[in-house]
C-alpha cells in the first residue's frame, strides 16, 4: 500500500471508534489498524456463557445441543460485529483500514481472514505471540509459519504479521517468515508485563504504555534486517518524537506505528510528530523522506558491526 504518510496508528482502543478514525486521519495518520480481535478472548466469553448454561438445569442438560450452538452463536456475534465496523469505518475515512487479529491457531482464523477481505479491510495485520513463559517444548517458529502460510492461501488484500522478540533464533525467523508471501512485518509486540507492590505484597501491572526510550529494540533490529528480508518493515514501541520516527525510517523502516504517544498526548499529537519530521527533512535539504530510507541500516553504515553484541561488550564491558 502506498502512505500518504509513515505514521500508522497501531492497533488499540482508540482505533475501536470511527470518530477517533476521522480524527487520525485529519492529523496525518498514513493508515489505522484496528483493535484487535482476540482469540483468547473468545474462548474466555464462550466459557463465561457455558458456565451459565450449565447453571440452569431446567433449560440445559449434559450434552445438550444447546452448548453446539452457544459455541457458533458467541464466535458468529463476536466476529460479526467487528466485520461491520470495518465496513462502516470504510465508509468515512480515505486512508487504509488494517484490520487485526491476535491468533495462536489457524483453525478458524483463515475463515475469518476471508470475511475481513470480504467486508472491504485493506489489508489483515496477524498478531503472533507464543508464550515465553510456558515449560512445554514446542517449536514455535514452525507453527508460525504454518498459521500464515494458511491465511495467505486464504486471502489477496497484503498480510502483515506483528512479532514478539521471543523466538530463539529472531533474526532467522524474521527472515523466513519474510519468505513466505506476507507483505509486511512489525517489530514488536509489546505485552503485558507485572510488578510487584512491596508496601501490600501483592502482584500489580506495570505501566501499560510503552516508555519514550523502547524505541530502541526495534531500531536495532529494523537496521539489522532491513535489506536481508522479502517484503517491507514496520516499527513499534516507544515511537514519542518525529526524532523517533525519522531514526527508524533511517534504520531501514517503511512505516512507524504508533499508539502511547496517543494516549498520553491526544490524537492531535499525530500532526506534531509530522511536523517536526517535515521541519527536519527540510532543514536537511532532503525533498521526500524516502530519500533518507535505510541510511544508517547494516548496509549502508560504515562499521555495520556496531549493531551486534560483540559491540555492547566491547564498549561497556569495563562497567560492571
Amino acid at each position: 500500500m502506498k502512505l500518504r504518510t509513515p505514521l500508522i496508528v497501531g492497533s488499540c482502543g482508540l482505533t475501536s471508534s470511527i470518530e477517533n478514525i476521522q480524527l487520525m486521519e485529519k492529523n496525518g495518520a498514513g493508515a489505522v489498524v484496528l483493535k484487535s480481535v482476540f482469540e483468547e478472548e473468545i474462548h474466555l466469553l464462550l466459557n463465561k456463557k457455558i458456565r451459565e448454561a450449565s447453571d440452569d438445569r431446567l433449560l440445559y442438560y449434559e450434552n445438550s445441543e444447546t452448548y453446539d450452538y452457544l459455541d457458533l452463536h458467541t464466535r458468529s456475534e463476536e466476529l460479526d460485529e467487528y466485520l461491520q465496523f470495518i465496513r462502516d469505518t470504510k465508509k468515512d475515512v480515505l486512508i487504509p483500514v488494517i484490520a487485526s487479529i491476535n491468533c495462536v491457531t489457524d483453525s478458524e482464523w483463515t475463515a475469518f481472514a476471508i470475511n475481513i477481505q470480504e467486508a472491504g479491510a485493506d489489508a489483515l495485520e496477524i498478531n503472533m505471540f507464543f508464550n515465553p513463559a510456558g515449560f512445554r517444548k514446542a517449536d514455535y517458529e514452525t507453527v508460525a509459519i504454518q498459521i500464515i502460510e494458511n491465511l495467505l492461501n486464504s486471502v489477496t488484500i497484503p498480510v502483515s504479521v506483528k512479532l514478539s522478540s521471543y523466538y530463539s533464533n529472531l533474526g532467522y525467523t524474521i527472515q523466513k517468515i519474510s519468505k513466505t508471501g506476507v507483505q509486511g512485518i512489525v517489530l514488536f509486540n509489546r505485552f503485558y508485563s507485572v510488578d510487584f507492590d512491596l508496601d501490600k505484597l501483592t502482584v500489580t501491572s506495570s505501566d501499560l504504555y510503552s516508555s519514550p526510550n523502547e524505541y530502541l529494540k526495534s531500531l536495532r533490529w529494523i537496521a539489522l534486517l532491513s535489506d536481508k528480508i522479502d517484503c517491507s518493515l514496520a516499527a513499534s514501541g516507544g515511537v514519542y518524537t518525529g526524532e523517533a520516527a525519522l531514526k527508524q525510517v533511517v534504520a531501514g523502516a517503511d512505516a512507524v506505528q504508533i499508539v502511547s504517544a496517543l494516549y498520553r498526548n491526544k490524537i492531535e499529537y499525530l500532526n506534531s510528530i509530522l511536523a517536526e519530521m517535515e521541519e527536519w527533512l527540510e532543514k536537511k535539504g532532503f525533498n521526500s523522506i524516502n530519500q533518507i530510507k535505510g541510511k544508517l541500516s547494516y548496509g549502508n553504515v560504515e562499521n555495520p558491526e556496531i549493531f551486534e553484541r560483540m559491540q555492547f561488550m566491547k564498549y561497556y564491558g569495563g562497567i560492571f
